[in-house]
């Protein structure tokens, strides 16, 4: 068995990638108690002290918007801390594994974006995680850079579609967003296809895109979630949902009105294309659902 290190433990997918690999790997997670990213230098320590086999790192600043009035700090975790990461990663000669975004994309062209498309990141949050592909790169060969895009998950803070439930909960009329268009990606899902580049030992190495089959706009994905939800007998208030257009509902960072991701070179290489985005949701919920 393998030991593998997995930066943020305690987020959405970390605890995904812990669930999916503790089977069969020795899983070492770590939250910012142990490896905090604001400090990059204290990663030099910990990787001798752990000598894991493989590193994944899902560990970032996430809040698109609070980035905005955080540039430092979110260029800092997401742009310099990976790069230190990658440079100790190679110095012990073990591969990497990290997550990136849709967002390094500013969604200007209409077909699904390729991994060699020029990147043009619209926001702070964009900028600093291309910063930290681009660390990664820089630090040597040994790694896997895969963009995922609109994940959510039972674990972790925070998501659209918790977002979703709690207002819905709350509120009989809700607007939402139906000119961005992207693909809804489950944590169950793309912590499954890291465990298969794991498990199978699979020789990849450079920028790949995973997320789950099919688009949808945040209009879409709402009025999904409360299908699903009613079905699973979440409690719900809302009775009406309003499609509007991003300049009605202005935000501190502006987003990729189209982020469609082409996974099919990772598609390949995992020998299956990935799970439609509905049955992903649907699967999400029922798992939340139980626990509740």
């Amino acid at each position: 068995m393998s030991r593998i290190l997995v930066t943020g433990i305690q987020g959405q997918l970390g605890r995904e990638l812990q669930k999916v690999l503790s089977s069969h790997e020795v899983v070492v997670g770590t939250g910012r108690d142990r490896l905090d990213f604001s400090q990059p230098e204290t990663i030099r320590n910990i990787l001798p002290e752990i000598e894991p086999d493989i590193a994944i790192n899902a560990a970032a600043y996430t809040a698109v918007d609070k980035a905005e009035s955080e540039p430092e700090l979110a260029n800092t975790i997401n742009g310099i801390a990976p790069g230190v990461l990658a440079e100790e990663t190679e110095k012990l000669g073990i591969p990497l594994i990290h997550v990136s975004t849709d967002y390094v994309f500013d969604g200007s062209q209409s077909r699904p974006y390729l991994e060699t498309d020029p990147t043009n990141p619209l926001g702070i949050y964009g900028a600093s995680k291309l910063a930290g592909e681009n660390a990664i790169r820089d630090a040597g060969d040994r790694h896997i850079i895969i963009r995922t895009a609109w994940v959510y998950g039972t674990g972790g803070k925070g998501n659209f579609v918790k977002t979703m439930l709690r207002l819905g909960g709350d509120r009989p009329d809700l607007k939402v967003v139906c000119d961005q268009i992207g693909s809804p990606t489950w944590t169950g899902d793309l912590a499954s296809a890291i465990g298969q580049i794991v498990r199978d030992r699979l020789d990849l190495n450079g920028t790949y895109h995973y997320t789950n089959s099919g688009v949808a706009s945040w209009y879409d994905f709402a009025i999904a979630i409360f299908e699903e939800a009613r079905s699973l007998e979440f409690p719900l208030q809302v009775d009406r949902v309003f499609p509007i257009v991003t300049s009605e509902y202005p935000t501190p960072a502006k987003r990729p009105p189209f982020s469609v991701l082409n996974s099919r070179k990772l598609a390949d290489a995992l020998g299956s294309p990935p799970p439609y985005w509905r049955d992903g949701l649907r699967k999400m919920l029922s798992e939340w659902r139980s626990t509740r």
